[in-house]
Parts: C-alpha cells; structure tokens; sequence
C-alpha cells in the first residue's frame, strides 16, 4: 500500500527534487519547502520508489498536505 509523504510546515514547494519512478533512501527529499525564508527539505522516510509527486514549484502547501505517494 503506498505511504503518504506529508509536508511538515506550511510553505512554497521551492524545488521538487524527485518525479515519478525514482528510487529514494530514508533521508532523500523529495521536494524542498520555502517557508519564512529557510529552505526545508521533505524527506522520504524509508527506501521506496515514488509512485506520484503531488505537488509543483510555486504552489502553496499546508502543514500535512501530502507531498507524493511513496511504494
């Protein structure tokens, strides 16, 4: 069953790092928010592939938006 990766604050998607199909480690971000200024990365937390990235750059999210699918 695929997990939801969740944005931890509410901010601007500033860059998405990974697209559907990649492979990531726990730690990898997935795609870095803006938020007052600092760069914060969401992170994969657990080795997987990325069925969806759910988000692009510029758009707002708020805390506990999911960011991507991971399998």
């Amino acid at each position: 069953m695929p997990e939801e990766v969740k944005a931890q604050i509410t901010g601007v998607v500033f860059q998405v790092v990974t697209k559907s199909g990649d492979r990531v480690q726990g730690g990898d971000p997935i795609v870095v928010l803006e938020s007052m200024k600092m760069e914060i990365p969401v992170e994969a937390p657990r080795p997987g592939t990325v069925i969806e990235v759910k988000v692009k750059e510029g758009e707002t999210v708020q805390e506990g938006d999911t960011v991507a699918l991971l399998d």
